[in-house]
């Protein structure tokens, strides 16, 4: 039987690949792979994610009103500039599918998330990624990547596996050199874990650019299995992707608990002081071992190994300790390697690994 045709882009399509669960025959496993909360949602979103299981038989609230309310009154926002998402992944591509296609270029930097070309690729249109400096985005080389052709920049700040991020000064500059009619998007994934005071996740530019800000509940608040995200933009830009949004996108149990985590202010700062306090303890602790690390503001550390073949090794024998961490070598650096902050045992028990497999 003769295959359909797809349309010509999408074999350019690398899949996204998520951090691995297991680890071949191993009985303990932790699983430092995937930049998650150790320590799980706030009880009340557990709580609230128990309660709405009464409704199932219910289609959720279109639109998630109750939790772009929720949004708006934690952050100041209008909620009619708030949309939704099936993780901030899905907010990340209807701009591309609304605003790019063929002949038109998306622009990222060199080491960033992944699902920017990813969606570029879906809808037809050229992914430039920019060099980075020093595994930070290099604002100047982003400006000259920009053509007549440019619709889109993707920035993640701060950024994944590097763990950098670009201040709130450089950012002012990006946006203000930027022709008007692009939309900057401003990937924030990892801003909860920002305590630097010459950090902006971008709001202020959403008033008077076309500039757009992203979130999620997958990373600090605890809730990746419910893949709950949203987006903060002109009035325009939101209108245009409501226009693309599937319907219901959230189910109910999701906004429920979406809304409990989110306005459980002292659990999050809670978790986020959990988290900084071991990166820096587990960070010091690498490089006492002789391992560059790369400076992390985020949940999450870049070891950097003398050679990829070294990484590939130390990535085995961990695997074999039931420790798992995530190779980065589809970001375009194999000789890394990346470790997700777990709780202080389990960051013992990587450490403990860690050392015997650099002694191997």
């Amino acid at each position: 039987m003769p295959a359909p045709k797809a349309k010509p882009y999408i074999s350019a399509i690398t899949p996204y690949v998520g951090g691995k669960s297991k680890a071949g025959n191993a009985t303990r496993i932790i699983k430092l792979s995937s930049n998650e909360n150790p320590y799980g949602p706030s009880p009340a979103a557990l709580a609230a994610y128990a309660q709405a299981a009464d409704s199932l038989h219910r289609y959720p609230e279109d639109g998630c009103a109750s939790l772009r309310a929720a949004i708006a009154a934690r952050h100041g926002f209008d909620p009619a500039q708030i949309i939704c998402g099936v993780g901030s992944d899905e907010v990340l591509g209807m701009l591309v599918h609304a605003y790019a296609g063929v002949g038109d270029e998306v622009v990222f930097c060199e080491h960033g998330f992944l699902m920017y070309r990813v969606y570029s690729n879906q809808y037809g249109a050229t992914p430039v990624a920019v060099p980075e400096r020093h595994l930070r985005s290099d604002v100047d080389a982003l400006l000259a990547a920009v053509t007549d052709n440019t619709r889109l920049m993707f920035i993640a700040n701060p950024n994944n596996p590097t763990g950098s991020y670009i201040t709130k000064d450089d950012i002012a500059r990006l946006r203000a050199n930027l022709r008007d009619d692009i939309i900057l998007v401003l990937d924030g994934a990892y801003a909860e874990y920002m305590v630097a005071d010459d950090y902006s996740d971008g709001r202020e530019l959403v008033l008077n650019t076309n500039t757009v800000i992203t979130r999620t509940f997958s990373k600090v608040y605890g809730l990746p299995a419910l893949r709950v995200g949203w987006g903060y933009g002109p009035p325009h830009i939101i209108d245009t992707l409501y226009r693309v949004r599937d319907p219901f996108n959230i189910n109910q149990p999701a906004i429920a608990a979406a809304i409990a985590a989110l306005n459980d202010i002292e659990y999050t700062l809670q978790q986020v002081a959990l988290n900084n306090a071991e990166r820096e303890r587990v960070r010091r602790a690498i490089e006492a071992m002789g391992v560059a690390t790369h400076p992390s503001v985020t949940n999450f550390i870049l070891l950097a190994f003398e050679s990829p073949k070294q990484a590939a090794a130390i990535n085995a024998a961990l695997l074999q300790r039931g420790i798992i961490i995530r190779e980065v070598i589809n970001y375009g650096l194999p000789h890394c390697l990346r470790m997700s902050i777990g709780t202080a045992s389990e960051n013992d028990a990587f450490l403990a690994a860690l050392a015997e497999s650099l002694a191997l």
